[in-house]
């Protein structure tokens, strides 16, 4: 990719100045990769997506036919597997000083989210490791998030951008002994699948703000910008993080959502926490509140849905609504 930016399509290049057109490829969106695999379930779905980033190329070498886990021990976990060492060759060939790359992508993996952080731990200093997360971020190996209402402030983060990056960094060095030594079937389901719902609470995040711009139908406004937000309540003094926020243009309409991708079925104390951190903004306006759940919800908060008070999707409303 940095060959064609740079060296193709750059200034001191022929072709500067006289293409007509020019298109960055990414990578497909949660439902557009379900025509590789239409047959596996929707939590297989997902998961695929968060581990591929919905890169065809990904899709393909994992080869997974009616079983996503032996896929992952055969062709990921697997030193034979073609994509073992993949990040590794990409920062090869990508870069000049993939040990020092390395080291960040590390840092960030290991929780380092801004640049203090990730310099300690990648042992540079912060003005260095600026440099090279900007080559990072060219890359769109990581990426920078701030919260939807402070742009490029001071509580902008860094976070692992690409869906593989962030799956084989989290899963890949902790458990290379037992790959190497050929025994990651029998502990797969302990000390990986296990932790895969925590690891696709991003991804699930991403998934329903890609929903809401995307394919939402009747949405109560029509939304200008989407994100998350986080900061300090000024009243109670307390930490905030909201999942999601859309903004509408005229700044009087806000979507507050919440995404749960946890193994039990989600009640009422999520919509009065959501409604909670919503008095965060100190705004006159009107406040829309959405649940994302990967398994469901009470009784008693789909009695709230049907007064209106709040909207519930789960899973299968993402991927069929």
């Amino acid at each position: 990719m940095s060959f064609m930016e740079y060296q193709v399509l750059g200034y001191e290049s022929p072709l500067y100045g006289r293409r007509t057109a020019q298109f960055k490829i990414s990578g497909l969106d949660y439902r557009e990769m379900k025509v590789f695999h239409p047959e596996l379930p929707l939590e297989d779905q997902a998961l695929l997506y968060g581990i591929t980033g919905g890169i065809p190329h990904y899709i393909n070498k994992l080869e997974v036919t009616d079983n996503l886990d032996q896929a992952l021990i055969e062709n990921l976990f697997d030193p034979s597997g073609y994509l073992f060492e993949e990040p590794e060759n990409l920062l090869k060939q990508e870069l000049r000083e993939p040990a020092l790359y390395n080291s960040i992508i590390s840092a960030i993996a290991g929780s380092a989210s801004h640049v203090n952080e990730i310099a300690t731990k990648a042992g540079l200093e912060s003005s260095v490791c600026t440099k090279y997360l900007k080559v990072l971020l060219d890359l769109e190996i990581l990426k920078k998030e701030f919260p939807i209402t402070e742009k490029n402030g001071k509580k902008t983060i860094y976070q692992i951008g690409d869906n593989f990056f962030r799956f084989w960094y989290r899963f890949v060095p902790r458990n290379m002994s037992v790959i190497l030594a050929g025994r990651i079937q029998s502990i797969y389901e302990q000390t990986i699948k296990r932790y895969y719902p925590d690891y696709m609470g991003l991804i699930f995040e991403k998934m329903c703000r890609d929903y809401l711009l995307r394919y939402a139908k009747d949405l109560p406004f029509t939304l200008s910008d989407i994100g998350q937000w986080w900061g300090t309540d000024p009243i109670n003094r307390q930490e905030v993080q909201i999942d999601i926020v859309g903004t509408s243009t005229e700044e009087n309409e806000y979507l507050i959502g919440s995404c749960k991708y946890r193994n039990e079925k989600i009640g009422v104390d999520e919509w009065q926490l959501l409604r909670r951190y919503a008095s965060v903004f100190r705004k006159k306006g009107v406040f829309h509140y959405y649940i994302f759940s990967r398994s469901g919800f009470t009784q008693a908060l789909k009695d709230l849905e049907k007064q209106g008070k709040v909207k519930l999707l789960t899973l299968e409303d993402i991927y069929e609504n």
